[in-house]
This record gives C-alpha cells, structure tokens and sequence, in this order.
C-alpha cells in the first residue's frame, strides 16, 4: 500500500509543482507590475466563487456541455462506422476519401457564418460546428486504423476459413478499437475548442458567451481568466475521460501499460 502510494506521489508531484511555480510567478508578476487590469489568482479564484455561488457557472458549464455532448455523438455515431466502411471497401474509400480531404482542413470556424445562415442563432448553430469539427478526425483516424491492421491477423483468419463478416467482425473490430479512441480523442478535444469559439460569437449562454459577457459588462477580467482556467480544466477532464476507454478488455492488448 505504501509502495503504491509513494508510485502516485511521484506521478502527481511533478505537475503540481509545475501548476504552483506558475501560480507564484503569475502573482508575483502581477503584483510588482501593480496591474490595474489584469488580475491575481485569489481575484480569479473569489471570481470564480461568485459565480459558483449565484448558479451562473454552472449553467453555462452546462450549456457548453451539452452542446458538445450532442454533437460529438452525432459525429461519432456517423464517423466511427463510416470509417470503418471506409477502411474495409476500397471503392468506398477511393470515392469518398478525396471529398473528406478537401473538407478536413477547413477550420470549423469559417462554417459559422453558414452555421447561423441555416440554424440561426441557438443551439442548433454550435452542435453543428462540432460535429463537422469532431467528425472528419473520427473518420480518417478509423479508416487508416483498418488500412493499417497487420496483414498477418488477417492471414490467421482467412486460414481458418472464417466468412469476411466474421473477419471483419471479430478482427477487424477488435484491431482498429485504439485507433478509434485516438479518433475520439482528437474529436473530443477540437469540440470542446469549436463550443466556446461559437458561444462567443452566436450564443448568449455557456462559457464562451460568459468570456465575451465578462469582458463587455465592465472589463471583469478576473472572471475572464477564471472561465479559461475552467475550460482548460474540463478539456483535460474530458480527454482524461475518453482515455478510460484504454482499460476496456477489448483495447488492453494494445497498451504496454
């Protein structure tokens, strides 16, 4: 018990330090300056309590939550299977890869204008944007997981005279799992960006729209850093959360670790 707790000190304690080193330079900067503006870290923090106190935070945080809930589900229930099909037909890849291609690289902050033209300005514009954020990084990481499995798996397989749907099935599948959480990864993080970019522009809720709500209504910037060190620590959060998906049975293989 001793030993396993000394192994998480030594995991834990090199970021903390990293986190407190930053914390004392950022006051310590802050104070010999005598900035009027931008604020301390116990400001950021009483901030922070005030709006936690009346409910606001937590109604944005909310907002912004389930606007990339929803459309990171949409993008994983259409890019996860996609890409698979993708990866396991070749004319489905040599017809489809070249659109997804040219579409990719578009940042998903040129679609607002279109994302407002078509779903006004709600809920809809931002779930949007996620999901052409969030979808084509799920797509391209699935299909070159199948494009990538080794060829002696399938070799096995085919020895053993198994259908292509039971290859496909209980090899394929299982093969290209990691590769699909790596998608979902990246999907994840870029729909936790793509929300609060949006919110600032179209929304009048969720941490964004609190960014640009905070700087207008009096320049509260302590409120400003409070909302960024909040979005920061739920894209860690969220990343932390998918990567639980590394422990499955079906993905453990793949992991040294």
């Amino acid at each position: 018990m001793n030993g396993a707790l000394v192994e998480r000190l030594k995991r834990v304690a090199p970021p903390l330090a990293v986190l407190a080193t930053v914390v004392a330079v950022w006051w310590a900067v802050v104070t010999a300056t005598h900035s009027a503006i931008f604020p301390t870290p116990w400001q950021v923090l009483t901030g922070a309590w005030e709006l936690a106190q009346d409910g606001s935070l937590w109604e944005h945080i909310g907002a912004s939550l389930l606007r990339v809930g929803v459309g990171f589900g949409l993008a994983a229930l259409l890019g996860v299977p996609l890409g698979l099909w993708m990866g396991w037909v070749g004319g489905a890849y040599r017809t489809f890869n070249p659109i997804f291609q040219m579409l990719r690289p578009i940042s998903p902050i040129a679609w607002i204008p279109l994302a407002i033209l078509w779903f006004g300005v709600g809920d809809l514009s931002p779930i949007f944007l996620i999901f052409i954020s969030s979808v084509f990084p799920m797509i391209v990481q699935t299909t070159s997981g199948v494009h990538t499995i080794e060829r002696r798996y399938l070799r096995a397989a085919a020895n053993f005279g198994v259908s292509r749907t039971v290859l496909f099935r209980r090899v394929v599948i299982p093969a290209v799992l990691p590769e699909i959480i790596v998608g979902m990864r990246i999907g994840i993080g870029v729909a936790w960006l793509v929300v609060v970019a949006a919110e600032m522009i179209a929304l009048r809720s969720g941490l964004g729209y609190l960014i640009m709500d905070s700087r207008n209504a009096g320049n509260r910037y302590d409120l400003v850093i409070a909302s960024m060190i909040i979005i920061g620590v739920i894209g860690l959060l969220l990343d932390s959360s998918t990567r639980l998906l590394e422990r499955l049975k079906a993905v453990r293989w793949r992991y040294v670790r």
